[in-house]
Parts: structure tokens; C-alpha cells; sequence
């Protein structure tokens, strides 16, 4: 596995494939903290893609004022090793002054009104830095496709909007949660909880099971799912709730009733650590 600096190194390694036929490139960006959800990206790659590159990146521009850029986890060597476990080809690592040159004058894109939806009304600013860095990545590996976690779910739609109103030829694949043994969705944050943090995290994908059940028993309206949703929370009083929400996948619009595809969405906050979840409801 190469370890890759420059945008300059990526792009050679991706012509070079390209010139060849019958290379496809699969990529993976992350912004390492790998963990067996990254992990599972990777084998989705490596097995719709003859090449792939896993990116390594903490990006400053999605991050806000007062949140964890400056302790989000760091563990090159571990990443390292999950990447190449898991047969990528490259792992690009770049610095930040490589991506963002002009730094106290940086071009940005944003996806309007999208971006300001579910995350991106907690997070002002969130989404135009991911649909930021995204573009770069995809402009510097040229990927056929990328693969990213259903986990952010609302990412994903941000980017398929993106990549289509820009053109971009990269297609974005989208994989499934994964979980522990116990429910909670993998996260690079989580490793911030405390045992008894960790412990009242469950209540997310709990909710989220629960709506699920009540679709299934053919529960359709967002006003019950959503109430429900709640009454759950009420167990954990100690996790403050940021946002639930049931939302047409590709608008993030607020729906009345479910539908095959929707998407539930939580957000809350367990100590100082925001977590997610989610389900595409069928």
C-alpha cells in the first residue's frame, strides 16, 4: 500500500490506472479513527473496484468553533494498518495546507438549503465543509465511485445533490451501518463516551428500532412515529435530544407519511459527545 501526500501523487497514481483499460478506482474518504464501518467501506470498494484509494484527512472546514477538531482522534499508524488489512491500494494523507492552499481565503461550495437541514441546522457550516473537501477529493483522485456509511445519511444526500448539480461523474454508493453487539452504530466518537455515556447511547438505536417496528406493524403517520420516538428518549433523560426527524431521503424535507425509503434520523447528545443514527424506513 502507497502512502500518498500530495494532490499531485494522487492524481499520477489515478491517470496512471486509467491509462490502462479496465481499471475502475473505488474511493474511500474518511477522516481516520478507522474502525470496522470504515473497514467495511474499504471491502465494498475492493470489491466493486479493481483499485482503491482510502483517503485520511481531518477536515477543518466541517468542523465549527466550539467542537472537536483539535481532539478528534488522530492514529496514523492504526489507520494505517486497518487500510492495508482491508487491500487499498493508497492511502492518501494530506496535510492541510495541501488541500486548503489559501487557507484564510479558500474557495468553498455549498449545496443551499440542503446543507442547512437535520445536521446542518445544528452545525451551521457542517455540510458546505464536506461537500468542500469532497469536490477536492474527487477532482484530485478522479474516482468512478465512492463509497460512504448510511450512518450519515444526511451527507449522502448533500453529496448526491452535489455531484449531480456539478456534473461529477464519481458515483456515490452508499453501505450499511454497522454495529456493535449491542446496537450502538460504529463511530470514531465514540471512543470520547465514558461506560455509563456508552450505556445511555443505546437509546439511539433504540428509537430507531423501535420506529422501524412500528412501521412494521403498519404505522404510517410521522406525528405517532415521531411521539414515539420521544417517549423512548424519556428512558435516558440524561441524553439531550438535538433533532428527530422523518424526511424524504433526497430533499431532508420534513414528510407526514412514511413511505418505502424514508428516512428517521436522531441526533442527540450523550456528555459533550453528538452522535447520530438512523433508518431507511421499508
Amino acid at each position: 500500500m502507497q502512502v500518498l501526500r500530495t494532490v499531485a501523487e494522487l492524481r499520477r497514481w489515478s491517470r496512471a490506472l486509467r491509462a490502462a483499460s479496465g481499471n475502475t478506482i473505488g474511493l474511500v474518504p474518511t477522516m481516520g479513527a478507522l474502525h470496522a464501518g470504515h473497514a467495511s467501506l474499504i471491502r465494498a470498494a475492493r470489491a466493486g473496484c479493481t483499485h482503491v484509494a482510502v483517503s485520511l484527512f481531518v477536515n477543518p472546514t466541517q468542523f465549527g468553533p466550539h467542537e472537536d477538531f483539535a481532539r478528534y482522534p488522530r492514529v496514523f499508524e492504526a489507520d494505517c494498518a486497518v487500510a492495508w488489512a482491508e487491500g487499498a491500494d493508497v492511502l492518501f494523507a494530506p496535510a492541510v495546507e495541501e488541500l486548503y492552499p489559501n487557507s484564510a481565503d479558500s474557495t468553498l461550495v455549498e449545496v443551499p438549503v440542503l446543507s442547512q437541514r437535520l445536521d446542518g441546522q445544528s452545525r451551521p457550516g457542517h455540510f458546505r465543509g464536506v461537500a468542500t473537501v469532497v469536490t477536492k477529493l474527487f477532482i484530485a483522485a478522479e474516482p468512478d465511485r465512492a463509497y460512504f456509511g448510511q450512518k450519515d445519511a444526511a451527507q449522502v444526500a448533500v453529496l448526491r445533490r452535489m455531484t449531480a448539480d456539478l456534473r461529477l461523474a464519481t458515483e456515490i454508493v452508499v453501505c450499511p451501518i454497522v454495529r456493535d453487539a449491542d446496537g450502538l452504530a460504529l463511530s470514531s466518537r465514540n471512543a470520547y463516551l465514558t461506560p455509563s455515556q456508552r450505556t445511555q447511547a443505546l437509546i439511539l438505536s433504540r428509537a430507531v428500532r423501535h420506529v422501524e417496528s412500528l412501521v412494521a406493524q403498519g404505522e404510517r403517520r410521522a406525528s405517532v412515529l415521531l411521539a414515539s420516538a420521544h417517549g423512548v428518549f424519556a428512558a435516558e433523560p440524561e441524553v439531550r435530544i438535538d433533532s428527530i426527524a422523518l424526511v424524504d431521503w433526497a430533499t431532508l424535507e420534513p414528510v407526514e407519511t412514511a413511505v418505502p425509503g424514508t428516512l428517521f434520523a436522531v441526533a442527540a447528545r450523550v456528555g459533550s459527545t453528538r452522535l447520530i443514527d438512523n433508518a431507511i424506513l421499508s
